[in-house]
């Protein structure tokens, strides 16, 4: 799959109920690279007005199901995360823009892994995750 502007519209016109909550805007979606950017609110912070862990985690597991999503085989019928691993390497203020960015580490038939890196405007890496999504 090429990126397409028609594959970005349909993802921010009909997002997932959980991305439409976190405000989770999608960029760019390829077979091989998934975009998405999440403005940090104070409602998804933590004490210190810094992005909370859990947010960055479901911004990275969203951007990693919609990769598997673009890359099912055929005759499949969907995806969900199996195993999800995240490091955390630098914080977030409130009032910033993060940038996800899911790339494949492996593409099978009954599981997909990718990584997703969660980098501030300044070009700081906030986190680092891998997943693995079980082909359904």
């Amino acid at each position: 799959m090429t990126d397409t502007p028609d594959t970005v519209t349909q993802l921010n016109a009909n997002p997932l109920p959980l991305a439409r909550h976190l405000g989770i805007r999608f960029v760019a979606a390829t077979a091989d690279e998934v975009v998405a950017e999440l403005e940090v609110t104070e409602a998804l912070c933590t004490a210190g007005h810094i992005l909370h862990g859990g947010t960055a985690m479901a911004l990275a597991d969203t951007v990693g199901a919609v990769a598997t999503f673009l890359n099912l085989p055929e005759g499949t019928g969907g995806t969900t995360t199996i195993e999800s691993k995240t490091n955390f390497l630098a914080a977030c203020p409130a009032g910033q823009v993060v940038r996800a960015i899911a790339t494949p580490v492996h593409r099978g038939r009954r599981t997909q892994m990718w990584q997703t890196r969660i980098t501030r405007a300044d070009g700081k890496l906030v986190a680092v995750t891998s997943q693995t999504q079980m082909v359904l």
